[in-house]
């Protein structure tokens, strides 16, 4: 039975439902928003950050700069010096950080304390194999939160979210993923114009995310360190802590397709490999994918992804209609009513959190771990595709998966690097 149709998977009705319930929320989210901008004074509200490297204290400094009356009051992390080190960054905002040695946390249980203090919501930047227990113990401590992207890196992990999203909405908690294109002024103007039917029926998409990969420099081993610190350390170039960069990056067009169609894919077949990041330093993973999504109706998806040096870059997305085409968060062409936007484009990274907490403070329950649970999961096949050479159906990976790559009883020792994949031999599990 394909994935479209079996009773655990949301039908298209249901989806675009969902998606249109959480659009209504966004859009009196940014109503919400202005008044509250024009207010004297807002509620304030608490920041707790799990995960202090880059993106942690970037998106610290995001939600800063989004809201004048919300104080990051808790941190954690795995490891005391970059702790230390996010700390030094934020001495330069000691008016809105207010963390003492004692709201501090390191170790395996950090996220678990960070979301135990006195805060009212947990930001959630930790590597993506951890996200689904640290989404688990911040919901069920009744914190709102800010989870960035992918939601995990396997099948066992987006099914706990799943759970966790659930147990959200039961206790009337906000989250808001780092599916940042979501909350970007283009981005929304356009796809609502798609979904209004201005391309026709849809017959086909793709989307790209093929670049560099100096944004994720290879962490070397240094002498001391566990094979887990290690793996940790370099988090990017192993799956069980990455998903893959179809998953950890290729996520955010993965995410922009799903949104527009409305749907989730029936199945997908795919192929990839490594051809220049062939050294021990980048682990594990791929360095280029190609995935054909199937989604109902024959809607054809293609999806590529690549992280080498010396290619052209392309970063987009674009639909195929019966009566024009369009690129998401740019401009519609053919139709009736071609389109471009030319309004004002707010800092996306910015508006996510200025979202959240506009939400908060309204009452608006605003849910997007559903929504990010099921692009992960769909990116997540693609590699599981691609690793094994076999087709992948939603049914299959949402329902029947027994893959889990959070290794158990995680401690500092020994833990062998994972063997590179290879199509053919590779189980499919």
């Amino acid at each position: 039975m394909s994935g479209s149709h079996d009773p655990s998977s949301p039908t298209r009705r249901a989806f675009l439902q969902r998606t249109t319930t959480t659009a209504a929320a966004a859009a009196g989210v940014f109503s919400v928003l202005s008044r509250a901008a024009r207010a004297d004074a807002a509620a304030p509200l608490k920041l707790g950050l799990v995960g202090c490297g880059r993106r942690g204290t970037g998106a610290v400094m995001n939600a800063l700069d989004a809201d004048p009356n919300v104080t990051l009051v808790a941190m954690g992390d795995l490891f005391p010096d970059q702790m230390a080190k996010a700390r030094e960054k934020f001495a330069a905002r000691a008016d809105r950080v207010k963390v003492t040695d004692e709201t501090c946390f390191t170790g395996f249980d950090a996220g678990a304390k960070v979301a135990a203090c006195d805060v009212d919501v947990v930001m959630l930047c930790d590597p993506p194999g951890f996200r689904p227990a640290h989404f688990q113990a911040a919901v069920e401590a009744g914190r709102h939160v800010f989870m960035e992207k992918p939601g995990a890196v396997c099948p066992a992990g987006v099914r706990s979210v799943l759970a966790t999203a659930a147990l959200a909405d039961q206790k009337g908690l906000c989250v808001v993923a780092g599916t940042q294109r979501r909350h970007q002024k283009p981005y929304q103007e356009v796809i609502k114009r798609i979904q209004d039917g201005a391309v026709g029926d849809i017959v086909s998409a793709s989307c790209y995310w093929i670049g560099d990969f100096d944004y994720y420099p290879a962490v070397l081993r240094q002498d001391g360190w566990s094979d887990v610190e290690a793996q940790i350390r370099n988090w990017n170039y192993h799956a069980w802590l990455s998903g893959d960069h179809i998953v950890e990056q290729h996520l955010h067009n993965i995410d922009v397709i799903h949104w527009v169609l409305g749907q989730n894919p029936v199945k997908c077949l795919g192929m990839g490999g490594r051809q220049q990041r062939t050294g021990p330093e980048f682990g594990h993973i791929f360095d280029h994918f190609a995935v054909e999504f199937e989604y109902s109706g024959g809607v054809l998806v293609q999806s590529l992804c690549r992280q080498m040096k010396g290619t052209e870059n392309r970063v987009n997305e674009h639909v195929v209609g019966t009566r024009g085409t369009a690129v998401p968060g740019n401009s519609i062409r053919g139709g009736k009513k071609p389109y471009t936007f030319r309004g004002d484009a707010s800092d996306p990274y910015v508006q996510e959190h200025a979202d959240l907490y506009a939400a908060i403070r309204s009452g608006i329950r605003i849910n997007e771990a559903h929504a990010l649970a099921h692009s992960t999961l769909a990116a997540v096949m693609g590699r599981m595709s691609a690793y094994t050479g076999q087709t992948v159906t939603w049914d299959f990976a949402l329902n029947q998966s027994t893959l889990d790559l959070m290794p158990k009883n995680l401690a500092f020792g020994d833990l062998p690097q994972a063997p590179m994949a290879m199509p053919g031999v590779t189980p499919l599990v």
